[in-house]
């Protein structure tokens, strides 16, 4: 504020001085300084994070600017520790990610390749595939696995097994710990998120009812396939024996 007060009062200045004056060159190039000097503090420089901060500023974590020579040294030095070591890990997810389309693109070519030679003509890029190398050291494994949830139909299987489990209580024949099961299955986790897992598991018991049937059939009918995540993983023989232990691409298993 206080340069765009000297900038007006040098233009009004500037403009009031006649050009014969012999004042009008110095009265010229000081407007001219603080025009350039206005001009430069204004210019916004691009940052990492895509926006735009005008020079000498830094933005904090409530999005307020701060001048620069009021941070102090220490936290300005932790922000460029913080902010190189950002770069190179967003630089590394990149080439992590090149290396796995690279390696799924080649993986399908050589099963495609594969099946070529018995004339045979395959559906598609998905199926679980592992590669082993020719003196068994190695092993490369594409897997597929289906991301799955439930509709609102789960809801009515809800009310048929809860309605099983009032009628079974205290009778023979029902599967031991077949409550405690259901109970826990249908039990959401922090994310409100049911486990798919679990209550798939209800369905090997075996229980002559037909409610419970039915239930099983809904469930069945409510899942609703969200999506196919496709897994890399590379392992590499322990000795000369058959287990197998993964070579971690991800920072924890380093």
């Amino acid at each position: 504020m206080e340069l765009f007060k000297k900038l007006v009062a040098a233009g009004i200045r500037f403009r009031n001085t006649p050009i014969v004056d012999d004042d009008f060159p110095v009265v010229r190039d000081s407007f001219d300084w603080l025009l350039t000097e206005a001009e430069r503090s204004l210019k916004p420089v691009t940052v990492a994070n895509n926006e735009n901060i005008p020079e000498g500023y830094k933005e904090d974590a409530s999005g307020a600017l701060r001048p620069i020579s009021s941070i102090k040294t220490i936290d300005l030095m932790r922000d460029e520790l913080v902010q190189k070591l950002v770069a190179r890990a967003t630089e590394l997810n990149a080439q992590l990610k090149a290396f796995k389309q690279e390696a799924l693109t080649e993986i399908a070519a050589f099963v495609e390749l594969s099946a070529a030679e018995h004339a045979v003509k395959l559906g598609g890029q998905k199926g679980n595939v592992t590669l082993t190398s020719y003196d068994g050291a190695f092993k490369v494994l594409r897997a597929n696995h289906d991301s799955i949830s439930f509709n609102e139909q789960i809801h009515a299987a809800k009310e048929l097994i809860d309605e099983c489990l009032r009628d079974w209580t205290g009778r023979p024949g029902v599967p031991q710990g077949l409550v405690a099961a259901v109970n826990a299955s249908f039990k959401r986790n922090a994310q409100g998120h049911l486990s798919v897992s679990r209550i798939m598991e209800m369905r090997t018991y075996d229980v002559p009812d037909d409610r419970w049937n039915r239930a099983m059939n809904i469930i069945a009918d409510s899942i609703r396939v969200l999506g196919t995540i496709t897994y890399l993983r590379i392992q590499k023989r322990l000795g000369r024996t058959e287990k197998y232990e993964a070579i971690p691409l991800d920072i924890a298993g380093v």
